[in-house]
């Protein structure tokens, strides 16, 4: 297995549209890229730590490429919007790809020139080496599956999880 790790806003909607793919073997919420050790969700949210809510992806590479892991990332948020997906806001929320290892660094890179060319506003997605993960408590795990109903997963979670559905249907995983 190997890891990825991305924050596109809210962990909850990133982590359900990761857990759709196949050769995703896990999908864990957490927070990444600040200066404090162990944040709880609450010192996260406040915007003082300086971290991410992000996602750790354990996936098999000979089922599901990295490539196609970014391609997923990026196609489920708006990698334009500084500091805010939808009507989350804070530097919390900010689109970031945290690379595990120089392949991992060269690969993003790439693909961030070349969706640059595709919107009319700048990408602003941060580009950093994976410094420590904190796993998030555990009401943050599998969030969207276990609170389908919740307003906010209806109106943000469950419109990712559909495009992933529609738009990556080959690479979409049997059970679902």
């Amino acid at each position: 297995m190997e890891r990825a790790t991305f924050g596109g806003g809210c962990f909850w909607c990133t982590e359900a549209a990761m857990k759709e793919l196949e050769g995703v073997d896990s999908v864990t919420s957490g927070y990444a890229g600040g200066h404090a050790d162990d944040p709880t969700y609450r010192e996260v949210c406040s915007g003082n730590t300086g971290h991410a809510e992000v996602v750790q992806v354990e996936y098999d590479s000979n089922a599901i490429s990295y490539d196609e892991l970014l391609e997923v990332f990026f196609a489920t948020h708006d990698p334009t919007q500084l500091n805010r997906q939808g009507p989350d806001v804070g530097t919390q929320y900010r689109s970031i790809v945290l690379y595990h290892d120089d392949d991992q660094r060269t690969q993003a890179e790439a693909y961030i020139d070349a969706l640059d060319s595709e919107y009319d506003d700048d990408v602003v997605t941060e580009l950093e080496p994976l410094g420590t993960f904190y796993r998030a408590e555990e009401k943050h795990q599998d969030y969207f599956e276990k609170n389908p109903n919740d307003a906010y997963c209806t109106m943000h979670a469950a419109p990712k999880v559909e495009k992933v559905r529609e738009k990556f249907a080959e690479n979409v995983a049997a059970e679902h």
